[in-house]
C-alpha cells in the first residue's frame, strides 16, 4: 500500500528525513483527534448558555482543591495557579434556565473552587452575596438590578440546598455554601443570624487567597449604579467599607472624612482587595468570631479595624492607615452608598444632587416585612406580576393634611402626634372598608414631623440633613410586618391586603388594572346626583353620600366588582362602621395590632410612646410615654 511503501523510504533514508516525517505524521493524527473529539463532545447551543458549571471540568475542580465549606474551621490557603482561557463565561446566560429535560448537577459540582469562581470574574473583580430560602425575593431583587446594569461579574452562595436548586433553575449563578441551615427567616439577632455572620467571614477569608478583588454585599440592598469603576477610583485602598455615618462629612462624592465618622462601619456593602493586608484582617477577624460566639461580626470587624486608626495615606485620597498600622482603609459615602436613613429618610443623596450607588435596609423596625415595604415604596423590589393585580382588585384614597398639621408650630413630639394621629383615623377607615370589599388597600404617604430612632434624641439627629416635615417610611408608625402577617380570622376578622403608595407609578403596574379605574367623591346625601340607591356614575366619576352604612357600601359597590381600582377622593365621614357587632369587634381587634411606637423622649425611662388606632375615642390622649411599668404595653 501506498503508506507502507512511503515507510519503507523514509527508513531508507536520512535520519534528519526520518525525523521530519514522524513530525508531520503525528502532526496529522493529533488534530484529526481534536477535530473528532470537538465534533462529538460539543454541547448544543441551549446547553452551552445554560450549563455554566459544564464549562468547568470534574479534574479542574478536583485539582484545585479549593472546595469551601464555611462550617469548617479550619481552610485551605494553598491556591495553584489558574488555567488560562475566557473568564466570564455566564455573562450571556444569566436568567437563561437551563433546558427542562436537563438533570441537575450533583451537589459537589457547586462547591466553591477557584475555578468556579475565575469563570465570573471581570477585570479582576467578582461581587458577592449569600442568603437562604427565605431571602429568595431578595436575592432576585438583587440579580435583577446588577443585570440591568449591565454587571454580570457575581455570585450568590446559597446556604441552604433548596435555594440553591431554585436559583440554578432560574439561570442563576449560584454555589454551595455547604451550610444546611435553615430555609425560614431566621430574624435579626438571633443565634442564626449571628452564625449567618460568620459564613461571610469564612467566605472572605476564603475568596481572597484567590486572588481576586471581592465586593461583598448583603441580600437586603440594592444595587442602583454600577459601583466598580468607582471602586475603581481607589486602587490603593485595602478595603472599601460602608457605613452607619447618618451626618454628612463630605458634600460630593469622595470618600468620608474618616475622622470626622461617627458611625460604625457596616459590613453590608464592602470591597476587598487580594493584598497580604486585606487577607491578615480577614484571617485575624474569622478567627476571632469562630473563637467566641457572642461576639456579633460587624463589632467584631469595627473593633479589629479601631486597633489603629490613623494617621491618613496621604493628603488627597481619603484612605487611612488601620488594623496593623500597614492596611488601607476607605469609608464610602453615606450620601451614595446608602443606609436605610440616608436613603429613606434623609435623601441625602437628593439634597446633594447625587446618584446614589446603592441601598442597605437598614435603620427600619418592621423586621424583613419592613425591609420590603421600603424597597417597594422606592420601587426598587422585584415583584411577580400577580403582586400587581390581586384578586378582588384595589382601594385607594387620596389623604387630606390641613397645611397647620404639616408647617404650622414647633416640629416637636405633641405636633408630630397630632399630625400623624390625623392620617392614622384616615387609614383606619380606609381599611375597614377595604375589609367591607374584600379589596387591597393601597397605603397613603405618610407625613412625620419627627424622627424615629432606638433611642432618645431631640427629633431629628443633630447635624444630618432630615427635613421637617418629611415623608417617612411605612414602618416608622405602623408594624409592616403584623399587617402582612396571616392573623387567624376567627379571632381578627378577613385578612386586609395592602400594597405601597407608589404602586401606581411602578413600570411594572399592567396598563389594565390602570385603566381599569372609578373615581368616588364623597357628597353630602340630598344634593344633587348624590344618590346612592342608582350606583351609576357621571363623566367616569361616582358621587357617593358621606356617612354611609355597611349595606350602602354593599349594594353600590357590588356592581363595580370587576373594577380593578377604586379610588376615593376622600375617606373622612364615609363609613358609619360595621353592622354585625362581632365582625367589628374582630376588626378592632386586628387594626389595633397594627400601629407601634415612636421613640424616644430624653431624660425618661422608658421613653418611648405608643401610637393607638383609636386615640379620638380616648378623651384627652395624650401623647406621653408610660409613667409606670404597668402602662408599658400597646394599647390592645
Amino acid at each position: 500500500m501506498a503508506w507502507r511503501k512511503g515507510c519503507e523510504e523514509v527508513a531508507n533514508s536520512k535520519p534528519l528525513f526520518l525525523t521530519i516525517y514522524t513530525v508531520v505524521i503525528i502532526g496529522i493524527v493529533v488534530s484529526s483527534f481534536y477535530v473528532f473529539s470537538a465534533i462529538y463532545s460539543s454541547n448544543p447551543p441551549t446547553a452551552q448558555s445554560s450549563a455554566w458549571l459544564s464549562s468547568l471540568s470534574s479534574e479542574e475542580i478536583h485539582v484545585t482543591d479549593q472546595t469551601l465549606n464555611v462550617s469548617r474551621t479550619a481552610m485551605v490557603h494553598t491556591v495553584p495557579t489558574p488555567s488560562p482561557g475566557p473568564q466570564n463565561e455566564w455573562t450571556r446566560s444569566i436568567w437563561d434556565v437551563p433546558p427542562p429535560n436537563k438533570r441537575m448537577p450533583p451537589l459537589k459540582d457547586f462547591r466553591l473552587t477557584k475555578a468556579l469562581v475565575q469563570q465570573m470574574v471581570k477585570d479582576n473583580v467578582v461581587i458577592v452575596t449569600f442568603g437562604n430560602y427565605a431571602f429568595m425575593d431578595f436575592i432576585l431583587t438583587w440579580v435583577k438590578q446588577l443585570t440591568d446594569l449591565g454587571v454580570s461579574n457575581f455570585l450568590v452562595g446559597a446556604l441552604d440546598t433548596k435555594l440553591l436548586e431554585a436559583l440554578y433553575w432560574k439561570g442563576i449563578p449560584v454555589f454551595d455554601m455547604g451550610s444546611h441551615m435553615s430555609t425560614v427567616d431566621v430574624g435579626w439577632g438571633s443565634p442564626t443570624f449571628h452564625k449567618m455572620g460568620r459564613e461571610k467571614v469564612v467566605l472572605i477569608d476564603s475568596i481572597l487567597p484567590f486572588g481576586y478583588e471581592l465586593l461583598m454585599c448583603d441580600t437586603d440592598m440594592v444595587w442602583l449604579k454600577n459601583p466598580l469603576p468607582y471602586l475603581a477610583r481607589y486602587p490603593e485602598a485595602d478595603v472599601l467599607t460602608s457605613s452607619d455615618q447618618v451626618i454628612p462629612t463630605v458634600v460630593d462624592d469622595s470618600l468620608e472624612i474618616w475622622q470626622e465618622v461617627s458611625g460604625a462601619y457596616n459590613i453590608g456593602i464592602f470591597h476587598w482587595r487580594p493584598t497580604e493586608s486585606a487577607k491578615k484582617l480577614a484571617k485575624q477577624w474569622k478567627e476571632m468570631l469562630l473563637a467566641d460566639d457572642q461576639i456579633w461580626d460587624q463589632n467584631g470587624f469595627n473593633d479589629i479595624l479601631h486597633k489603629q486608626l490613623g494617621p491618613s495615606v496621604d493628603d488627597e485620597s481619603g484612605l487611612v492607615f488601620a488594623f496593623d498600622g500597614k492596611l488601607k482603609l476607605g469609608i464610602l459615602p453615606a450620601s451614595i452608598f446608602c443606609s436605610g436613613h440616608t436613603y429613606f429618610v434623609q435623601a441625602m443623596y437628593q439634597q446633594l444632587r447625587l446618584e446614589p450607588y446603592a441601598v442597605h435596609t437598614t435603620f427600619q423596625y418592621g423586621g424583613t416585612e419592613g425591609k420590603r415595604h421600603r424597597l417597594r415604596e422606592a420601587m426598587h423590589f422585584l415583584d411577580p406580576p400577580e403582586y400587581y393585580n390581586p384578586p378582588g382588585g384595589f382601594l385607594s384614597f387620596k389623604p387630606y393634611i390641613p397645611k397647620s398639621l404639616l408647617l404650622s408650630g414647633e416640629h416637636n413630639v405633641e405636633s408630630h402626634f397630632t399630625l400623624v394621629n390625623y392620617q392614622i383615623k384616615q387609614i383606619r377607615t380606609a381599611l375597614a372598608i377595604a375589609s367591607l370589599l374584600n379589596r387591597t388597600l393601597v397605603m397613603p404617604p405618610l407625613w412625620c414631623r419627627i424622627d424615629r430612632l432606638w433611642y432618645a434624641h431631640p427629633g431629628i439627629l443633630e447635624g444630618s440633613m432630615t427635613r421637617q416635615p418629611f415623608l417617612c417610611p411605612l414602618d416608622h408608625v405602623f408594624e409592616v410586618n403584623v399587617m402582612l402577617k396571616k392573623l387567624r380570622e376567627e379571632e381578627f376578622g378577613p385578612q386586609i391586603d395592602i400594597r405601597e403608595y407608589s404602586i401606581f407609578d411602578n413600570p411594572s403596574m399592567p396598563s389594565e388594572v390602570k385603566s381599569s379605574w372609578l373615581d368616588v367623591q364623597l357628597c353630602k346625601e340630598g344634593t344633587q346626583d348624590c344618590d346612592a340607591s342608582n350606583g351609576t356614575t357621571v363623566g367616569g366619576v361616582l358621587k357617593f353620600p358621606k356617612h354611609s352604612n355597611e349595606e350602602t357600601f354593599m349594594k353600590v359597590f357590588s356592581s363595580f366588582k370587576d373594577v380593578k381600582v377604586i379610588k376615593f377622593s376622600s375617606v373622612q365621614d364615609a363609613f358609619t362602621g360595621f353592622t354585625n357587632k362581632e365582625r367589628e369587634d374582630k376588626f378592632r381587634n386586628r387594626v389595633k395590632r397594627y400601629v407601634g411606637i415612636w421613640c424616644c423622649v430624653p431624660d425618661h425611662t422608658p421613653g418611648h410612646i405608643y401610637y393607638d388606632m383609636y386615640w379620638d375615642e380616648k378623651p384627652g390622649w395624650k401623647a406621653v410615654p408610660p409613667q409606670t411599668s404597668e402602662d408599658d404595653h400597646p394599647p390592645h
